[in-house]
């Protein structure tokens, strides 16, 4: 289905009409939206794919995609949730985190998707260290253990120059000297 011509008119006219209702989707969550759709019309009716095309409605589409944002983001504010908390910037744990990028570029011979699981599961095991220093069941942390403050210092001592790893410009030039480039087609 997804590589009809009538399925990416179908995505076009959709971000089009999410645009005029001043909302940003990726496209990726807009393809599956349309496919989920129009299968289960397909489904529903017991019709062919094609014949359901003729429900398709862009604005209907946008419309309820606009309306699940706008929902997300009005229940997510009331509940003081929504953004995950961003690490104060200055944080070593995250510079350590940005440093290893270009060297994960190298050693995975540039597979972007490698580095992106190798990122996540350092920040996912960082935010567990810091919003669950009681856990018993995390083992050994090395000689910090479970104080965060006394990991924070140590890693500061692995890496004493963490604020150049907050500096845009510095991270792309490591990245350069790396060997690659990050660009957007």
């Amino acid at each position: 289905m997804r590589n009809t011509k009538a399925f990416k008119e179908a995505v076009a006219q959709t971000l089009t009409e999410l645009a005029h209702r001043r909302v940003t989707l990726a496209p990726a969550t807009v393809a599956d939206t349309i496919e989920q759709q129009i299968t289960t019309v397909s489904e529903r009716l017991g019709i062919q794919v094609r014949s359901a095309w003729r429900y398709f409605d862009a604005s209907v589409i946008a419309d309820r995609l606009a309306q699940s944002v706008r929902s997300y983001e009005e229940s997510s504010s009331e509940k003081g949730t929504g953004q995950a908390p961003m690490p104060p910037v200055g944080n070593p744990e995250l510079a350590l985190v940005l440093a290893g990028v270009p060297d994960s570029l190298v050693q995975t011979s540039g597979d972007l998707y490698a580095v992106i699981i190798n990122v996540a599961v350092n920040a996912w095991m960082a935010g567990h260290i810091h919003g669950e220093d009681g856990c018993a069941g995390c083992g050994d942390r090395g000689p910090a253990g479970h104080d965060w403050e006394a990991r924070m210092r140590a890693i500061t001592d692995m890496q004493p120059n963490i604020s150049k790893w907050f500096d845009r410009d510095v991270w792309t030039t490591a990245v350069n000297d790396a060997g690659y480039t990050v660009t957007r087609r």
